[in-house]
């Protein structure tokens, strides 16, 4: 059903399952049973050399505003509103308590799975029909981007521009603590710029949680409103 929903026929439909198997339910199998955690790491890489060779391709901006087109489309808000239109929820294979905990609907673990399959692709199909089938949604973030109908901000690119017009190093982030069970964890991250330091802010994982902090800094400094 899903490989129809995505034109890909698959050679070893057990990289697909793997796609979809969240920690959680590794945990809890009873069997020696791997997570998409490793598939998710390649697909990161995969989806950002597939969308930075489009950008170049039919883009014509400055690095710096490829660079933050690039960081908003791949970002987990991205993702996840890509994950929800492709129904991925309906296949995610997860704990009980992971299920309990409305873990269909979290934006990080529906971003992680979104990765995990592009890997999956690129190892059974070869990079032209992984392009294929990023650029089928892709190109519609990008455009939905460069319209300024997209409502999803980059705070870190945000952050980062602030900085740079002043002359000051990048910000730096760091993390603070975690907290939760492995399958589960919340990322306490800081941020210093110079000697200021501000947070921690928390996220399902590093990259969401460095977006929130930045966000704060960016409240923090008066450079945006607290409801933005």
């Amino acid at each position: 059903m899903f490989q129809r929903s995505i034109g890909v026929t698959f050679h070893d439909i057990e990289l697909l399952n793997l796609a979809f198997t969240h920690t959680s339910w590794a945990n809890e199998s009873s069997r020696n049973v791997d997570n998409n955690e490793r598939l998710e790491f390649l697909g990161d890489s995969v989806l950002g050399m597939i969308t930075a060779a489009y950008l170049f391709r039919t883009v014509a901006l400055p690095e710096g505003e490829l660079s933050k087109i690039l960081s908003s489309v791949v970002s987990e808000d991205s993702l996840a509103e890509v994950a929800i239109k492709l129904n991925i929820s309906k296949y995610l294979l997860l704990g009980h308590g992971e299920e309990m905990l409305g873990g269909r609907k979290k934006k990080a673990i529906l971003a992680d799975c979104m990765e995990a399959i592009i890997a999956s692709i690129y190892l059974d199909q070869g990079i032209e029909n992984t392009e294929k089938y990023v650029l089928s949604w892709m190109e519609g973030q990008i455009k939905s981007f460069l319209e300024g109908r997209n409502d999803n901000k980059d705070y870190k690119s945000m952050l980062q521009i602030y900085l740079q017009k002043r002359k000051n190093k990048c910000p730096e982030y760091m993390i603070d603590h975690t907290e939760g069970p492995q399958h589960n964890q919340k990322f306490f991250v800081k941020v210093f710029l110079g000697n200021k330091c501000f947070g921690p802010a928390e996220g399902h994982n590093k990259k969401s949680a460095e977006q929130n902090v930045a966000h704060l800094a960016l409240k923090q400094l008066g450079l945006i409103e607290e409801n933005d």
